[in-house]
C-alpha cells in the first residue's frame, strides 16, 4: 500500500438531480462517512462529482474501506488513487511508483487523462501523450490504444493530480434515506433478500418483516432470517427485523378455510399485518418477492386477491424476472448460499395440493369471514420481537 492512497468514489445518477441534488450529495457523503468509521479515521468530502475518502492515520484500513465503498448505493465507481503535484514530471514519477506492479503484469498499455482544471496548461490529449511516452519508454511497454492489458488515468484537479488504475464498479442506485420508507417481507428463500436489495438501491430504508410458525418452523430457520437481514446491512445499512408469529393463525386457517384457499388466506393476514408495522413504523409502502407465474400464489389472479387488503402501495421489484436472473443477483450480493440452506419457513407450513390460480375475491372474503381477523391481527402484534440487526457496530 502506499501511504499517500486516497479513494475517489464517482457519483452516478445522483449528478442527473436538478434543484435538489445537494440534498442527495449531502446525504450520500453522511452515508461514506458512517460506512468508514469501522475503517479508521477518514477525511471525506466531495467536489466536482466525485467523493474524496482520505485516511487520516497509518491505522486506516484501506482494504476494508475500498471494499465498503463498492458498497454503498448511489457510488458508481470506486479507484484507489495517489494525489501528487499539478507538473507533469510529479505525475509521470507517481505513474512509475504507484503502478509499477500492474506493469510488470503488463505488455500493452494507454493513458487516459482528464482535465477538470481548466487552467491547466495542456489539455488532455496532450497529458497523455506525454504521460504515455515517459511510461513507455521507462517501463519498455507498448502503447495500445484499443484492447491494452492496463490503462493509466490521470485526473487533473483542483488541488492536485491524481493517478490510478482502472476504477471497479459500485454499487450504483440512490443514496438510502431519499427514497422514503418501506416494510420488505423477509422469508428465507431466494427471492425476498434480492427484492430487498433491490427496493433499497432506489434510496429506500426497510424495515423488515418475517413470519414464524413454531413448532413447525425451527430456530435454525429464524436464525437464517437474520443472517440473510445481516448479509443485507452491508448494502441497506442497519435495520429492524420485526418476527412475527404465525402459529395461530396458520391454524385457525387450516380448523376454519378450504384447503385451496389457505395460502392466499394467509398472505391477506402477512399484508394486514405488514402494512400495521409500517404505519407505525412511518413506511409508505409494502415490498415483497413475487415474481408473476412462479408459483401458485403468485398468478396475476392471486396476487390481486392478496393485495385487496392494503391500502399503501405494494412493490414487487423481481416481478418480470425469471430464477436464473435472480439467482445470479443473490450470487453477486452475496446471500445465495445462505438463502439456500434447508431450512423451513411458515409459508411451506400446510401447503394445499391444489391452490386456487384463479381465486375471485368475494369467495376468498367469504371464507375469511370464519375468522375473527382483528382478533388475531391484534395478537399476532401484540407479540411481536423486534430485533436490530448491524453489520458494524456504530
Amino acid at each position: 500500500m502506499n501511504n499517500n492512497e486516497i479513494l475517489l468514489l464517482k457519483l452516478g445518477e445522483v449528478v442527473l438531480k436538478g434543484l435538489n441534488r445537494r440534498s442527495f450529495e449531502d446525504k450520500l457523503v453522511s452515508n461514506v462517512r458512517r460506512r468508514m468509521k469501522h475503517c479508521g479515521s477518514f477525511q471525506v468530502y466531495i467536489r466536482q462529482s466525485t467523493i474524496y475518502v482520505e485516511p487520516q492515520t497509518e491505522e486506516c484500513d484501506m482494504e476494508a474501506a475500498y471494499k465498503a465503498a463498492r458498497q454503498i448505493f448511489g457510488i458508481v465507481t470506486v479507484a484507489r488513487a495517489v494525489p501528487c503535484d499539478k507538473t507533469m514530471d510529479a505525475i509521470v514519477e507517481t505513474a512509475k511508483t504507484y503502478l509499477a506492479d500492474e506493469f510488470a503484469k503488463a505488455k500493452t498499455f494507454k493513458v487516459e487523462s482528464r482535465r477538470a482544471d481548466k487552467q491547466f496548461p495542456m489539455n488532455s490529449i496532450q497529458i497523455s501523450q506525454y504521460v504515455g511516452g515517459e511510461l513507455a519508454q521507462f517501463f519498455h511497454k507498448k502503447a495500445e490504444m484499443h484492447t491494452p492489458d492496463l490503462t493509466v488515468y490521470v485526473e487533473i484537479r483542483e488541488k492536485h493530480a491524481y493517478v490510478h488504475a482502472p476504477s471497479v464498479p459500485g454499487a450504483g442506485g440512490l443514496p438510502i434515506g431519499m427514497g422514503g420508507r418501506a416494510v420488505s417481507l423477509l422469508s428465507g428463500g431466494l427471492d425476498s433478500p434480492v427484492s430487498s436489495y433491490m427496493i433499497a438501491r432506489r434510496g429506500v430504508e426497510l424495515e423488515m418483516v418475517h413470519f414464524v410458525s413454531p413448532p413447525y418452523t425451527s430456530q435454525q430457520a429464524l436464525d437464517k432470517v437474520l443472517e440473510l437481514a445481516r448479509l443485507l446491512t452491508v448494502y441497506c445499512g442497519r435495520m429492524i427485523v420485526h418476527i412475527i408469529p404465525f402459529t395461530e393463525i396458520q391454524e385457525e386457517i387450516r380448523r376454519q378455510c378450504p384447503e385451496e384457499y389457505f395460502t392466499l388466506i394467509m398472505r391477506r393476514f402477512m399484508m394486514r399485518i405488514a402494512q400495521a408495522i409500517a404505519k407505525d413504523h412511518g413506511a409508505k409502502c409494502l415490498v415483497t418477492g413475487e415474481n408473476l407465474g412462479q408459483v401458485a400464489s403468485q398468478t396475476m389472479d392471486a396476487m390481486a386477491v392478496t393485495g385487496a387488503v392494503v391500502d399503501i402501495p405494494m412493490f414487487h421489484p423481481l416481478i418480470g424476472m425469471d430464477k436464473e436472473e435472480i439467482v445470479t443477483r443473490a450470487r453477486k450480493i452475496g446471500t445465495l448460499e445462505t438463502s439456500i440452506l434447508p431450512y423451513e419457513d411458515c409459508c411451506t407450513v400446510f401447503t394445499p395440493k391444489h391452490p386456487k390460480t384463479k381465486p375471485v375475491l368475494a369467495l376468498v372474503e367469504a371464507e375469511e369471514a370464519k375468522l375473527d381477523v382483528d382478533a388475531l391481527v391484534a395478537d399476532a402484534l401484540a407479540n411481536t420481537e423486534k430485533v436490530a440487526i448491524r453489520y458494524y457496530e456504530d
